[in-house]
């Protein structure tokens, strides 16, 4: 299921549970956004070609649009030195490091449902 990012963020300021759960996942979804964060999160602090070459498979442009989403979900800053050529970092926030909680629940989760999927799918012999 995929989630509209407008709408889902602009829910009314309730603590209503399908909604900030719907937030997170606009926020969190999708291919690559937490391959960019666990990407950051083990390296700290990662130039765009480094975190090309941490990432498989994805494009430029790919890459550009989520960690500008990113940077405008605060997940992460961007930092710009004035230099030539030009030098750009990038890093997660505090509200990124936040995440650590989730991705570690994300990836229990996964691999019991992994395990779980395994045992259901009957060997051909």
């Amino acid at each position: 299921m995929s989630y509209n990012r407008t709408s889902v963020l602009h829910c009314e300021n309730t603590f209503n549970a399908d909604c900030s759960v719907e937030a997170a996942l606009a926020i969190l979804g999708g291919k690559w956004k937490l391959k960019i964060y666990k990407a950051l999160r083990f390296k700290g602090v990662l130039r765009f070609n480094e975190m090309r070459a941490a990432i498989s498979d994805i494009s430029d442009k790919t890459l550009a649009a989520q960690l500008k989403e990113m940077e405008a979900d605060n997940l992460i800053t961007r930092q710009v030195y004035p230099q030539v050529p030009p030098k750009v970092e990038y890093r997660l926030t505090e509200l990124g490091k936040s995440l650590e909680d989730v991705f570690e629940a994300l990836d229990a989760w996964g691999k019991i449902f992994i395990k779980d999927k395994n045992k259901q799918i009957p060997i051909e012999v």
